[in-house]
């Protein structure tokens, strides 16, 4: 069997899976390697919390072991990138952290990126990710709308908010790129962006995006 791309959801949510999967769609290219997306059944319902992500950390780790010799590379599709430096050290494969990957994305489209986040806890969690990615000084600043993951569900009540907090990284912190801050929201990228006129980066494209070029060039 040809070896895959692995995007790992390291909750236990079988939608939020089904969603990525939907969004990985455009990347699976005639002649390109599988991307299979999976579930991790025993993570918590939604990484939302320092000890979610302890948590999701030690699961992640537990499937890639269990699946190294059927991976071209590894990606963990949760924002806060669980396990992410504990697999670059064990693993012979890329390994992409979708926060890191979303980040790198929108520097390269313009100077300053907002960040969406799902709730305000998460925001310190990520501050501290860009603080060690060493790009704090082109984050325009991060607005949660106050939506655990299972809350994600209601889409009418969950864009509206996401609008409203991109506007407002648009209008009143300068942000130039949009990163939506959760797998979660995996299905609101194109909305975001017609109701913004901003570019919106989804994370777990990006990180596919960059695991498939590193796939086909043997990075």
């Amino acid at each position: 069997m040809p070896k895959a791309i692995y995007v790992i959801n390291p909750n236990s949510s079988a939608t939020v899976t089904s969603e990525l999967d939907a969004a990985v769609a455009p990347l699976r290219l005639p002649g390109g390697p599988e991307i299979r997306c999976v579930t991790l059944a025993e993570g918590p319902p939604g990484v939302e919390s320092q000890g979610d992500v302890d948590r999701a950390a030690l699961a992640v780790q537990a499937f890639a072991n269990a699946h190294r010799g059927e991976a071209s590379a590894f990606v963990i599709a949760c924002f806060s990138d669980p396990g992410l430096h504990g697999l670059r050290e064990t693993e012979n494969v890329p390994v992409l952290g979708i926060s890191e990957s979303a980040v790198l994305t929108a520097l390269s489209i313009g100077h300053s990126f907002g960040v969406i986040a799902i709730l305000p806890r998460s925001i310190p969690r990520h501050l501290r990710n860009w603080g060690a990615m060493g790009v704090m000084q082109r984050c325009a600043g991060e607005i949660a709308i106050g939506r655990g993951v299972s809350a994600l569900a209601d889409r009418e009540a969950t864009l509206a908010a996401m609008c409203d907090a991109g506007r407002r990284l648009r209008d009143e912190r300068g942000a130039q790129v949009l990163v939506m801050g959760c797998a979660g929201m995996a299905p609101f990228r194109q909305p975001l962006q017609e109701a913004t006129g901003l570019p919106v980066v989804e994370p777990t494209q990006a990180a596919v995006a960059m695991a498939l070029g590193r796939v086909q060039l043997g990075w």
